[in-house]
């Protein structure tokens, strides 16, 4: 006879002792408790918890009579503002998924998105008005547009059946939402680039928004009623998920359309701000910033940066400015951020130099992120911590995508071996931080954004005059990295670099388009297949010569 285990007998899970966890119950709470707080400055709007969340039931009970429910895919076309913030509530209130559009891609790719997620709907902000008018006319299924009129935006094109507004006016005020019976359930969609030309469609959980949320603010040593100026889009990851972290924090969300440095600094000392994430692009904006704008900030303000590897100048300079920099890492399928460069205070003797180079790194685990190493993709067996070898960077735990959508043989290579591979190759230091060297996927990362090299490779094929082309990252002093294109011409064949610069401008975003153009023969091996290792390093060497000339 088995005995029962006492601590299973008589104690079972129910809603008394047991919720799924999901970050909607974040803006429940800060609207419950400081319903008079300020939550959201929009130029002239300013917006309390208790209005944000009454709109976004609004939205939820707009959605819910429209049709709209659970495993719906709702997509937003917008800028950093209200509108956006509230749909990372309003939508899943209502079961919805959030798919939050990168408003920098071509209307191909945009296309693709809403035909491969499925969109039900699409908000989107006048001044995207034209760019998704081009897209939605050729969509075979046709989406509900709904029109953003942000008052604080004089241009654009208003396109839809009805606008943000009307939309919440449709709106029951009494609606009942309801948390989602399993945390498992998905309640955002993000999109990604890969090698292999159309990006994967990331499904994130509300367990691991709930989680990563406040792990991000752990590891930013985070208190109550932050003041944060959203630099980062949130279309990236969610905003790093930190519409969610604000509503568990009880922050104010202070909202920028355009990242300048014109524009950062004035809102800095205008609203207090402590607080702001963004790419070492931006980073880099600041520190060169005219000294009348570095002027104006009279307080330190915390920073996080991901996006690409920070130069440790860059770290340095900001530091000398009173911005107390925090260097994470992370990937899309990660909800962003899920490593962080932890800061020890035996480093605190040391030379600037040597500080923003430590700092540099990407560092340790976050609070809740479950598993990091760095292995062997094969055989799953951590490197030495020796700093010198190198491997993948693995992950696991509930901070980890659900997987890709509609796509399970992707996920399941993602996930082989009960780990994440997220394809970015690193070594593995003694103290346990890591440090990333290279990038297996070949992923150029231009001002934080991903450029896949296929798909700009992709476009240079289409010329008419080119018979080979392949496109590695070269480094560039503003955005980081810019792509680098090495094309073969046909016999006889003649083009510019301006010429072929200004074809790839037409058919692809700003962003992705070839910083630099070099007309060779493409080294192969005795496959055929092309050494990319040699091209990094021609763009290398063309890089160090711009950067002397």
């Amino acid at each position: 006879m088995h005995s029962v285990n006492p601590y299973e007998y008589g104690m079972p899970r129910d809603a008394a002792n047991f919720q799924a966890l999901s970050p909607l119950s974040f803006l429940e709470r800060a609207a419950s408790v400081y319903p008079q707080r300020l939550a959201l400055i929009n130029g002239s709007l300013r917006q309390t918890w208790g209005e944000t969340y009454a709109r976004s039931i609004r939205l939820a009970s707009a959605l819910a009579q429209r049709g709209i429910g659970l495993g719906d895919t709702v997509a937003v076309l917008a800028p950093n503002g209200p509108a956006m913030f509230e749909a990372h509530f309003g939508v899943p209130m209502c079961g919805a998924v959030l798919n939050a559009i990168n408003t920098r891609l071509d209307a191909e790719a945009i296309a693709f998105i809403l035909q491969h997620g499925e969109a039900k709907v699409l908000l989107v902000d006048k001044e995207f008005g034209e760019l998704a008018q081009r897209v939605v006319g050729h969509l075979p299924q046709q989406p509900l547009v709904i029109a953003i009129d942000d008052p604080e935006y004089a241009d654009g094109l208003l396109i839809g059946q009805l606008d943000y507004e009307a939309l919440l006016a449709e709106g029951d005020a009494d609606y009942a939402w309801q948390l989602p019976v399993d945390e498992w359930q998905a309640i955002s969609l993000n999109y990604t680039s890969g090698t292999t030309g159309n990006p994967k469609g990331v499904v994130y959980h509300h367990r691991g928004a709930h989680l990563n949320a406040l792990s991000n603010a752990m590891c930013w040593d985070m208190s109550r009623f932050p003041v944060y100026l959203w630099t980062l889009p949130m279309f990236h990851c969610n905003g790093w998920c930190f519409p969610w972290a604000l509503a568990a924090y009880v922050g104010v969300n202070v909202c920028l359309r355009h990242v300048r440095a014109e524009a950062i600094y004035p809102a800095l000392a205008e609203h207090g701000v402590d607080h702001f994430c963004g790419a070492p692009i931006v980073l880099n904006m600041l520190s060169n910033a005219c000294d009348e704008l570095k002027a104006l900030k009279t307080q330190p303000v915390k920073v996080l940066t991901a996006g690409a590897a920070p130069p440790a100048a860059v770290i340095e300079a900001m530091e000398a400015l009173e911005f107390r920099v925090t260097h994470v890492y992370g990937l899309t399928e990660t909800y962003g951020p899920s490593v962080a460069c932890e800061w020890k205070s035996e480093w605190d003797s040391e030379t600037p130099e040597q500080r923003a180079r430590l700092k540099s790194r990407q560092g340790v685990r976050a609070p809740l992120l479950d598993g990091l190493m760095v292995a062997d993709p094969d055989t799953l067996q951590p490197v030495p911590r020796d700093g010198q070898t190198i491997g993948e960077i693995m992950m696991r735990g509930n901070v980890v995508m659900k997987g890709y959508l509609k796509n399970p043989t992707a996920t399941a290579e993602a996930f082989a071996g009960g780990w994440f591979h997220s394809g970015d190759l690193a070594v593995w230091h003694a103290d346990g931080y890591i440090e990333i060297k290279d990038r297996s996927k070949d992923i150029i990362i231009s001002g934080g954004e991903n450029i896949s090299s296929i798909e700009v490779e992709d476009v240079l094929y289409r010329h008419p005059l080119i018979l080979e082309a392949a496109v590695v990252a070269m480094a560039h002093a503003k955005w980081g990295e810019t792509p680098c294109a090495f094309v073969t011409l046909k016999p006889d064949a003649e083009l510019t670099a301006e010429e072929l610069i200004s074809f790839c401008q037409q058919r692809l975003a700003r962003f992705k388009v070839p910083g630099y153009v070099v007309f060779s023969p493409l080294p192969k091996t005795s496959t055929g297949k092309v050494q990319k290792f040699v091209l990094r390093e021609q763009a290398k060497a063309l890089a160090a010569q711009q950067a002397v000339a």
